[in-house]
């Protein structure tokens, strides 16, 4: 069985949709399916394919967003270049560091990852299993 896909929750959609397209590029994800209510974007599903597999959104509950300790979103990125990337993209982005790029031998010996905080806290990953 697989995950079909992971929600996190924002403040302001439209600062949320600017830093996702550009963080989420990098490792292959586009913005694939919005929701709107009232003409108003509420949330917003990522993918590389049909289906979203990440969404980012106003909570349901219309509550304050909030990020779990401990918790975290990882991507798969393709090469340690497109890791890179998303960390830049995040600084570029209104992100903040959580673990800039490069090894994670603690993990295994290939494991190269860069940990980001987007603009409501929620820790956001990408990682690369293999060698340079």
């Amino acid at each position: 069985m697989a995950i079909d896909h992971v929600s996190v929750g924002c403040s302001d959609m439209k600062k949320a949709k600017a830093f996702y397209d550009a963080i989420l590029a990098p490792v292959g994800f586009k913005p694939i399916m919005p929701v709107e209510v009232g003409g108003q974007l509420v949330a917003l599903g990522y993918g590389d394919e049909a289906q979203p597999r990440f969404w980012v959104g106003l909570p349901y509950d219309q509550r304050a967003a909030s990020a779990g300790n401990g918790v975290h979103v990882a991507f798969t990125a393709k090469t340690r270049a497109d890791v890179d990337a998303f960390y830049l993209a995040a600084m570029a982005n209104g992100g903040i560091d959580d673990g800039r790029p490069g090894l994670r031998e603690i993990y295994h010996p290939n494991y190269y990852g860069a940990f980001i905080r987007d603009r409501d806290g929620n820790k956001i990953e990408a990682v690369c299993h293999l060698p340079e």
